[in-house]
């Protein structure tokens, strides 16, 4: 199976959290998944990682750091391309956040599986799987 992880799978990956449903770990530790992290997640861990340095949000990583460990850990980082810009335009406005709905369109173009603890996200298609 090819699973996308929306940026807080990836993000709780990267930390080894508890807060990583066991369903996502045992999917993402699985030998026969293709593991892919969009650009889009390593962008919005950029931003929010500049925010928290300015004292506003929180982010445990630098977008850098987050990048090497995805690479180490053999996970395909999946470009953005004009097509998957374009397949925004159609998704129904479910969820607002531009990061989530890129994602999406992503999954849904590719075809990927993507990988969430966000019932807004799940609610655009049956092949996205919430953990």
């Amino acid at each position: 199976m090819r699973l996308l992880l929306d940026t807080h799978i990836a993000l709780w990956t990267i930390a080894n959290t508890p807060r990583l449903p066991s369903i996502a770990r045992d999917l993402i530790g699985n030998p026969d998944n293709e593991i892919v992290v969009s650009v889009v997640s390593i962008w919005e861990i950029a931003i929010k990682y500049a925010l928290a340095r300015q004292g506003r949000g929180e982010m445990p990583v630098s977008a850098e750091t987050a990048r090497d460990y995805f690479q180490e850990a053999l996970y395909r980082i999946l470009d953005l391309t004009p097509a998957h810009a374009i397949a925004v335009e159609r998704l129904p406005t479910l969820h607002h956040d531009p990061f989530d709905r890129i994602l999406v369109a992503q999954a849904l173009s590719e075809p990927l599986r993507l990988i969430t603890h966000d019932t807004k996200v799940a609610a655009y298609s049956d092949s996205i799987i919430l953990v």
